[in-house]
């Protein structure tokens, strides 16, 4: 650390692929500065992060910092926005999008730990990502300088990145043929470009990485039982684990199953539509879980206003307007609402399709005893004529008012 400490630095957030890969060399060429890699441990691929220190320096990087980030990702990022029940677009679970800020904080920890004089990320000049970056970068250290490479270059495709690197003698995964942009990490795993770029064109077996196609799952149902404590996930299957562990588990059972699959179309944040796979297996278990749940210990106005808050996280999250006060309070709101999610929710998983089949929670708001259609002793039905009278008086007036 004391050796950096009066060098020119960059501190660039590398993934190992293609496009930061090229980054490396093309900053030291065009900026004269020292390239101090940071890689964020968030659940990618051991095959990603395998020898991906060698690979920085190779490419031409005077150190890199490998930073396991998981739990803290799950904990801070991932859980916060699933108690919101977020969705953006109705579709996606937000998997790059919640990734950046955590990211984004701990590139700068590290840049301001070392004395850096600038950050570089690695986000395309068409993207969402580099809004998300660069508000992160604003929103933490706007004294920093931002480098933006993919608004900077010559290079205007990814075959051009391959090129140079080849020139470079620096080796990457990348081919022409299978030219796709991939982000992965505990959470989901997203698929773009290629073939995906015409949305005429079916996604192939290449664009799904990590779960089975639902054709081929097993032709047997599993059923997965999950307990959750004040929103927490603590047990699958009566084994008590911890967040990531659960996470990690679930991935598992419901690739297995080809559960978690989306090919959606959607509004970028900068005005064009992009289309991509995204494969979001645990998540999409944990999400359908807890909103089991929240059936049956939400009101029926809770339910609306955490319907709200969700609409809100979603476009705030995918924005990447993670460090906002708005951000924040529409978390402190949800958290709420995830206090109260304590129980258990028992699901079948098949072929794709997952069905809670059982639910309980000691905050239900569910009685059998009001709510059968039997005989009861708690409920007068003599009672609704007056609620009937009420709600319905409007109507009554607009109707008298009409007929004058």
């Amino acid at each position: 650390m004391i050796l950096l400490k009066n060098r020119k630095i960059v501190v660039l957030a590398y993934s190992g692929g293609l496009d930061t890969s090229a980054i490396i060399p093309w900053i030291k060429e065009h900026y004269s500065l020292d390239v101090i890699a940071f890689v964020a441990n968030i659940g990618q691929s051991k095959s990603d992060l395998f020898g991906i220190e060698e690979k920085a320096i190779q490419s031409g990087a005077k150190k890199c910092y490998v930073i396991d980030l998981r739990e803290k990702f799950i904990k801070n990022y991932i859980l916060p926005v699933l108690s919101t029940g977020a969705l953006y677009e109705g579709n996606y679970l937000l998997g790059t999008a919640m990734a950046r800020p955590i990211i984004a904080k701990e590139q700068i920890k590290l840049a301001l730990k070392i004395q850096a004089r600038a950050i570089c990320h690695g986000a395309t000049g068409k993207g969402n990502d580099q809004v998300r970056f660069e508000t992160a970068y604003a929103a933490l250290c706007p004294e920093l300088k931002v480098i933006s490479p993919w608004r900077e270059w010559k290079f205007s495709s990814r075959e051009d990145l391959i090129k140079y690197l080849h020139q470079k003698n620096i080796p990457t995964t990348a081919t022409i043929k299978k030219i796709y942009s991939r982000d992965e990490n505990i959470w989901h795993i997203s698929t773009e470009g290629g073939i995906l770029e015409n949305p005429w064109n079916q996604a192939s077996k290449d664009c799904w990485v990590w779960t089975t196609d639902p054709l081929n799952a097993p032709n047997i149902e599993e059923y997965v039982n999950i307990s959750f404590k004040e929103g927490y996930p603590i047990s699958v299957n009566h084994n008590k684990l911890n967040v990531l562990e659960i996470l990690q588990l679930l991935n598992k059972i419901g690739s297995k199953h080809g559960v978690g699959r989306i090919d959606i179309v959607e509004n970028r944040l900068i005005g064009m539509k992009s289309r991509g796979c995204y494969e979001t297996p645990g998540g999409t278990i944990l999400m359908k879980a807890m909103r089991a749940i929240e059936e049956l210990v939400l009101d029926r106005n809770s339910f609306q206003w955490r319907e709200q808050l969700a609409l809100y996280m979603s476009n705030l999250v995918y924005n990447g307007l993670w460090f906002s006060p708005m951000r924040k309070s529409i978390q402190n709101a949800a958290s709420i609402f995830f206090k109260m999610l304590t129980g258990t929710v028992v699901l079948k998983l098949y072929k794709g399709n997952i069905t809670v089949i059982q639910k309980k929670s000691d905050n239900s708001l569910y009685s059998e005893e009001f709510a059968t259609f039997g005989k009861d002793s708690v409920y007068n039905h003599q009672d609704a004529q007056g609620f009937i009278n009420l709600f319905s008086l409007s109507s009554k007036i607009r109707y008298l008012n009409n007929k004058k």
